[in-house]
């Protein structure tokens, strides 16, 4: 029985308000922000994750990743998870004890897929590239025939440094040339820069719904070939994790819908309608829309006198990354532009901690409007902290890339 002093007796509710988060221009490595069609699904009403109804809309949900995607891979699903947990999947069921994993050394997403392959019981081993630079075809070639691994992983869109990885199909080539699986983490790509799973030959992609698709984590995008799939049917023992083990996930999403765990129903119900709207616009439209946009922000941040991090052969439309000018403390501009503008962007991570900031341009944010606000905000919070920068020389040059 509780006791008189059980805390559970005293909560005075009338102490915590009703929800009013403050409404932020989110314009930082993710989340982006929703489209209001996509909040509009989520307030609909939650039917069984058996409902015949919702049947149709998982089916509806596949084919519009498949189309997001570009592939025709049969398995392909949202993950109940973020995109962690899609990551997690991929490399989890993939990898078995004592098989060997090739992963990056260029950003910090390579970094966790190296924790989730030893985790997973793999050996790691590494193909090396600075940070900030994209993965060298032959270098990955040389490192696929010196250590002969069971997979090799790639990050098509890193986060943490803002360089998107070209020369997929080579990559992909050099790794099945020795029989190894492709991973790629698509995480900041899907949805937002040209991605095609099936042309380049990808095995596994991952990716996040709260960044190039706009849509609130929770339910994360997953494919796999038919020979990923093969090689997860046949293991020899089951994956660590029995709620990411696709072979009993596959259950659920394929063709017997047979229960496996309670689907997060209205994640389920936004990343349909975040695809609904990938569709309507077109994938290719969307791709050079975020290329439009995203050209006009670095257009933007270099006319104030501010440098990119990665070369423009390797820039990542959908997350910019900026030296932070010297003398300038990162988290105070960030802090700053959190407290004037109720604007988000983000510092660096890992090896660049301290040194970008990490400037997003997804999806539903993906606007002229942010564009030229996150412009206008950044200038003038570095000029007050004694940047020298030229915020008016800024916003003009957006306003001319936006023009052209």
């Amino acid at each position: 029985m509780p006791t008189a002093d059980d805390s559970s007796e005293s909560v005075d509710v009338s102490t915590i308000s009703e929800l009013t988060p403050p409404d932020r221009t989110l314009m930082g490595p993710g989340p982006s922000e929703v489209h209001p069609r996509v909040l509009q699904a989520m307030s609909t009403p939650l039917v069984g994750h058996l409902d015949p109804s919702f049947v149709e809309i998982m089916d509806e949900v596949q084919e519009l990743l498949r189309y997001t995607f570009r592939t025709d891979n049969q398995w392909t699903i949202p993950v109940s998870g973020t995109g962690s947990a899609a990551m997690e999947a991929a490399i989890g069921n993939l990898v078995e004890p004592g098989d060997t994993m090739l992963v990056p050394t260029n950003g910090y997403f390579g970094g966790r897929m190296a924790s989730m392959a030893r985790r997973a019981g793999g050996e790691v081993v590494e193909v090396d590239a600075p940070w900030g630079e994209p993965l060298e075809p032959a270098t990955v070639s040389d490192a696929v025939a010196e250590h002969e691994p069971d997979v090799f992983g790639f990050v098509h869109a890193e986060t943490s440094t803002g360089v998107l990885q070209p020369n997929v199909p080579e990559l992909t080539a050099a790794a099945h040339d020795h029989d190894a699986l492709v991973i790629a983490d698509t995480v900041t790509s899907i949805g937002g820069v040209e991605l095609r799973v099936d042309e380049w030959d990808i095995d596994v992609a991952y990716a996040g719904p709260q960044k190039c698709l706009s849509c609130p984590p929770g339910a994360s995008p997953l494919t796999l070939s038919d020979e990923a799939m093969e090689k997860v049917l046949s293991r020899e023992e089951d994956p660590r994790s029995w709620y990411l083990d696709l072979s009993l996930l596959e259950g659920y999403w394929g063709d017997e819908r047979a229960y496996h765990h309670t689907a997060p129903i209205t994640n389920v119900y936004a990343i349909r309608e975040a695809l609904r709207l990938v569709a309507e616009e077109g994938i290719e439209e969307r791709w050079a829309r975020h290329e439009r946009l995203a050209g006009a922000l670095k257009a933007g941040v270099e006319g104030m006198g501010l440098e990119m991090n990665a070369p423009d052969e390797f820039w990542l439309p959908s997350l910019n990354a900026v030296r932070v000018p010297d003398g300038i403390d990162d988290g105070e501009v960030c802090s700053e532009l959190i407290e004037r503008y109720d604007l988000e962007i983000a510092s660096g991570l890992g090896d660049l901690e301290g040194e970008i900031f990490r400037i997003g341009c997804m999806g539903y944010s993906a606007r002229p409007e942010n564009v030229i606000y996150v412009v206008t905000a950044l200038g003038d919070v570095l000029e007050s902290l004694g940047a020298s920068v030229d915020t008016g020389a800024g916003v003009s040059a957006v306003r001319r890339a936006l023009s052209e």
